[in-house]
């Protein structure tokens, strides 16, 4: 089902190429799904999900912690175990127990706001994972990289900041380069591997999936080998899919756990 899903909403079916009929491969216009609107104002189906994606888990959130009970129900139970992971295994162990408690609402909400909507790749209707584009990634990046700066900075001073960038006991001359890489490092480096990990993954995991579904799809229209390869490409499919879920959820986990780990940085010396 999800196979005939995804194959009957890609773009990539069969098309009529010059002299005959051919294949043509997945492109990122895969991922460009305006519903109103042209251009870079568009209203896309990736807008609509994400705004789909903030009701739904607040709807279940508040719904599992309303009547919460000493002995929990399933529901409730593993509301509480996947709250846990991102408080104990992610704020706690990364920040520090004298910290963490306040940056745990934070570390949960990025972990199941960016989970849902890479988990959207795989489940009908949707079928397309909405960090597949760049934007949403920059934008949640740009929320971790205003916090752990702002918390440094509180913290230490602007000059304090700044200046604990520089290990100490380093020779007086190599200073200022040790400065200028540390500044790329803070300032650009880390928000712009953040995104890009976040987003290349469901980006090119997508794209692979969107191959072997289109190129089965493909072999059922030609002749009778071609039809019979199509059931290997259909069940490497099925392989990718199951991959790129524990892909998807990994890439939650690095997000939150980098983020803590930048989080971690600003109050180094405060643990």
């Amino acid at each position: 089902m999800i196979l005939t899903a995804l194959a009957a909403g890609t773009t990539t079916a069969v098309v009529t190429a010059e002299g005959g009929e051919g294949f043509e491969t997945p492109t990122p216009d895969i991922f460009w799904l305006p519903l109103i609107g042209e251009g870079e104002w568009a209203i896309t189906e990736q807008m609509v999900w994400g705004g789909v994606s903030v009701l739904l888990l607040s709807v279940v959130m508040v719904a599992l912690s309303k009547n919460a009970a000493v002995v929990p129900s399933k529901g409730q139970w593993l509301m509480e175990g996947f709250y846990n992971f991102a408080r104990n295994g992610v704020a706690r162990d990364m920040i520090g127990t004298r910290h963490f408690l306040r940056f745990v609402p934070l570390l949960f909400s990025l972990f199941a706001l960016i989970l849902l909507n890479n988990w959207f790749g795989i489940i009908p209707p949707v079928m397309n994972p909405t960090m597949g584009r760049i934007g949403f990634p920059i934008a949640l990046v740009l929320v971790v990289y205003v916090v752990y700066h702002w918390v440094g900075i509180k913290r230490m001073g602007l000059k304090g900041y700044f200046a604990h960038m520089v290990p100490d006991g380093l020779p007086g001359w190599i200073k200022p380069f040790i400065m200028l890489l540390e500044i790329i490092t803070y300032f650009i480096t880390r928000p712009l591997t953040l995104a890009l990990r976040l987003f290349g993954n469901m980006f090119a995991g997508h794209m692979l999936i969107v191959l072997f579904v289109s190129a089965g799809a493909y072999f059922l229209t030609q002749g009778v080998l071609f039809k019979l390869l199509s059931v290997p490409t259909f069940v490497m499919a099925a392989v990718m899919f199951i991959f790129e879920a524990l892909v998807q959820f990994l890439q939650a986990y690095v997000f939150v756990l980098l983020s803590a780990s930048y989080i971690a940085g600003a109050l180094a010396d405060d643990h």
